[in-house]
Order: structure tokens, then C-alpha cells, then sequence
């Protein structure tokens, strides 16, 4: 069983203040909150918005001159593969979200095997390029889980991005690092893990990385804690998801939490994502890896 644990020796990227803008590419209607109220067997009868949100944000990045690194769902791609060209025909990254969007937590070790080796196979078939990352849907790569970073790395995965240093109840790992580090693996091999950005302010641990909280928490709580971990001189990790944009997506009968953390500000993401990402040079995970680019202010 791999051991979840850092190793001295720390990966690309450690001690650069990098900004890394990537995307969480699935439907409006895979979200996990969403997982009781539309089953998988229902995803293709429902009226897809995907291709039209991801292109809104690919045009967001042309017009800031970001890069960055699309986690993309295998049946996403499947779908629609001129999507996963376009992305990687702008100079963006594209990784593995998985197939299913299933949380590891709820699958067994055979069946996120599957899943991830089926991602990746797709991915790399439509976009004929290695795929090397992966992100975990709802990330999902708890400690409840150790052997899915076995799995990863024998499954051809060079680094992850979904160890979320927070506490918060279906996902996070409360006592896990804040900066890039490698994951040591039983077989003697390591995972390089870059984790999700988190400003430590009078003893807590600010999510800032995007998603709900760039929706849930003011503009500038998010440029602050951005600022921080950057003036630390880390890689700051941003992440949005497709229909963070999408005001018009049709709206589920969810109870009041999830219907704010879903919903709420989604018309004002597209403007914010605009102002963040004009303010620093955002690029992707292997351009990081490899020209170790600085933000700009």
C-alpha cells in the first residue's frame, strides 16, 4: 500500500512563483453534488453545454495570453474529441479528470483502475499527445485511499493535483502539505503532488484556489491569498470548471447548501476569471515543468 507521505526531494516547480490556471472539464450535470439527482445512464439524453463553456474559456485565455492545463473527462472526450484538439491545437495542457467523474472514495481499487487507464487511453487517442497529469473528480484522493497513488503512477501518471490542503467534510486533507512535494509510493517510485492553493491566515487555511470559493468569497479575498502564496515564492493553483461561466445551465430541484454553492455568482465568474487572469501570467503545469515561467503583477 503506498504511504501517503512527502519526500525531501521536491519536484518541478518548488519554490517558483508560478501561477497555474487549469480547468476541471465535465458537463453541468456530473457535478458529485449532482449524483442523486442524475445518473450516469440519463448524461446522454441531457442537453450537453460543455463544448460551448470550455470554448468561452479557451477564448478567456487567448484574450489574457494564459496557458494552462485542461483535466478533462475521458467521456468528455469521447464526445466530443474536437474539443480535446482544440484545447491542445491553443498551446493549452490536457489531463486526466478519469472517465466516470467518480469520487475514488466510492469506487473500489479495481474500478478506478479501470477508469483512469480508460481516461488516459481516450485522452491521448483524441489528442495525440502523453498524458502525464491527473486530478481527482471532487478531489477525491484522500487519505481514505492510499492505494489509488499506486495505482496512478503503474497506470503511466507523472504528477497529481488533487490533494486539497483544507478540512472539509467529502474531500481535503487537513494535515497535508501546502506546497509542491512528491508522494512516496510502496513501490519505491514517487508521485509528484501539487497541491490546490491555500493562504494560511491567524491559524487557518483560506481556500483560494477558484472553484466555489472564487464564486462564494469576494474578488479580493481571492487576489490576496493569491498574492501571498506567490510573495512565498510557490506555485499558486488555480481551477475552474466550464459551467462556472454558464448562468443559463439548467437549474436541478437541489437543497438550499447546494443550490448556493452551485449557483450563487455564477454570472459574475466570467468578469472575475477576466480581472485574475490579467493580472498574473497564468500558464499550465508542463510549461511550469519546464521554463518555470514568473507571474506578472
Amino acid at each position: 500500500m503506498a504511504m501517503i507521505s512527502g519526500t525531501s526531494v521536491r519536484p518541478e516547480g518548488y519554490g517558483r512563483a508560478v501561477p497555474v490556471f487549469t480547468v476541471d472539464v465535465e458537463d453541468w450535470f456530473q457535478v458529485s453534488a449532482f449524483d442523486g439527482h442524475v445518473s450516469r445512464d440519463q448524461w446522454d439524453a441531457l442537453p450537453s453545454r460543455v463544448e460551448r463553456n470550455t470554448d468561452r474559456l479557451l477564448q478567456v485565455c487567448a484574450d489574457t495570453g494564459t496557458r494552462g492545463t485542461f483535466f478533462t473527462l475521458g467521456w468528455v472526450a469521447e464526445r466530443f474529441p474536437s474539443l480535446v484538439q482544440r484545447i491542445v491545437g491553443q498551446g493549452h495542457e490536457i489531463a486526466s479528470h478519469g472517465y466516470w467523474h467518480q469520487r475514488i472514495t466510492t469506487i473500489s481499487e479495481v474500478q478506478f483502475r479501470e477508469d483512469i487507464r480508460r481516461a488516459k487511453g481516450t485522452l491521448e487517442d483524441t489528442a495525440g499527445v502523453v498524458v502525464n497529469g491527473y486530478r481527482a473528480p471532487s478531489f477525491s484522493l484522500t487519505d481514505a485511499v492510499p492505494w489509488a497513488l499506486d495505482v496512478l503512477y503503474s497506470e503511466g501518471h507523472r504528477y497529481d493535483s488533487s490533494r486539497f490542503p483544507i478540512a472539509r467534510p467529502g474531500y481535503g486533507t487537513a494535515v497535508g502539505e501546502r506546497t509542491p512535494h512528491f508522494l512516496r509510493l510502496s513501490s519505491g517510485e514517487s508521485l509528484a503532488e501539487y497541491p490546490p492553493a491555500v493562504w494560511p491566515l491567524l491559524g487557518m487555511q483560506i481556500p483560494v484556489a477558484g472553484g466555489g470559493w472564487f464564486r462564494q468569497f469576494p474578488e479580493k479575498v481571492i487576489h490576496m491569498g493569491l498574492s501571498a502564496v506567490l510573495e512565498g515564492c510557490q506555485p499558486a493553483v488555480f481551477y475552474i470548471h466550464p459551467w462556472e461561466i454558464d448562468a443559463e445551465q439548467p437549474r436541478l430541484p437541489v437543497g438550499l447548501t447546494t443550490r448556493i454553492r452551485h449557483y450563487r455568482n455564477l454570472r459574475a465568474t466570467e468578469p472575475r476569471l477576466r480581472n485574475l487572469l490579467s493580472r498574473w501570467r497564468f500558464t499550465s503545469f508542463a510549461d511550469m515543468m519546464n521554463t518555470g515561467i514568473a507571474g506578472r503583477t
